[in-house]
């Protein structure tokens, strides 16, 4: 992504990036402040995956490695990078549960803001994904902000996936992936009846960080995932220029920011994100 036009790199602010961990990748340079593994305990970061890696790129990698080409939303940012997904990207809803906890406890010390969760849960058990829901809306209110996933779970109705399933929660969907062959997005209602997602943004075949010190430092990825960390990184940003900004007011910015797509709300949310006009709104 091109460096905005107010020259705000997210610069001071902490972002809690829950997801499969996250490889030293030289975009993310000194950088990523904290890291703790609930799956193999491991003190040093990594990413056996690759997912989390990818995804705190878009959120935040420095464009380094190739030359600014494919530089994230917010490269100035803090990571603090909390590892819930194995390998194969399957994770135990305790631990989970468990990172949020742990995110209220450490807030102050890493000045955590906002939290970024490109993972979800399609479980039919009610109470599993109430209390997801209710850890994120702890979460959200302490005073963070909170940017899910919509999930990869459409086309039908209903599909969006918990957490982001949460009311009070900002959800995004793909926007490139709501329509056609690659109609993946989740899309609501929600099973409580609140329109989702929120907010759409390009979410297919995007290019960011890979693990590895190779020649291939990059790679690409498509779904919801890799549309969440545009919307955690424009929060980044607005808190850089603002930190008093609450995180329903960051809500309010973004839902003032979309533009229509011309689809139904539980397809499209409020619409399609406009970064510039984000800033403009968060300047004006």
């Amino acid at each position: 992504m091109k460096p905005n036009k107010y020259g705000l790199t997210g610069k001071g602010i902490g972002v809690a990036v829950m997801d499969t961990g996250i490889f030293p990748h030289v975009d993310f340079d000194s950088r990523i402040a904290a890291f703790a593994d609930w799956i193999s305990h491991r003190p040093y970061p990594y990413d056996d995956n690759g997912h989390g890696t990818h995804v705190a790129g878009l959120l935040g990698g420095s464009g380094a490695a190739g030359r600014g080409k494919y530089r994230g939303v917010a490269p100035g940012c803090t990571i603090i990078a909390l590892k819930v997904l194995d390998r194969n990207g399957n994770g135990k809803k305790k631990d989970v549960l468990s990172a949020l906890d742990w995110i209220l406890a450490n807030k102050e010390r890493y000045g955590i803001r906002i939290v970024n969760i490109s993972i979800g849960s399609n479980e039919a058990g009610r109470a599993l994904q109430d209390k997801l829901i209710e850890g994120v809306e702890r979460v959200w209110d302490s005073g963070l902000v909170v940017v899910t996933a919509a999930g990869n779970m459409g086309p039908k109705p209903g599909s969006i996936t918990a957490p982001g399933s949460s009311r009070k929660v900002i959800t995004v969907g793909s926007s490139d992936m709501l329509t056609g062959a690659q109609r993946i997005s989740g899309r609501g209602p929600t099973r409580d009846c609140v329109c989702k997602p929120d907010i759409v943004a390009p979410g297919n075949s995007i290019t960011s960080c890979a693990p590895g010190n190779g020649r291939h430092p990059y790679a690409v990825k498509s779904g919801t995932s890799m549309s969440t960390p545009l919307i955690a990184g424009a929060a980044a940003l607005a808190l850089e220029k603002d930190p008093t900004l609450t995180n329903v007011e960051i809500k309010m910015l973004l839902k003032q920011s979309a533009e229509d797509l011309g689809y139904p709300r539980n397809l499209q949310g409020w619409g399609k994100f406009n970064l510039d006009i984000f800033l403009d709104n968060v300047y004006n």
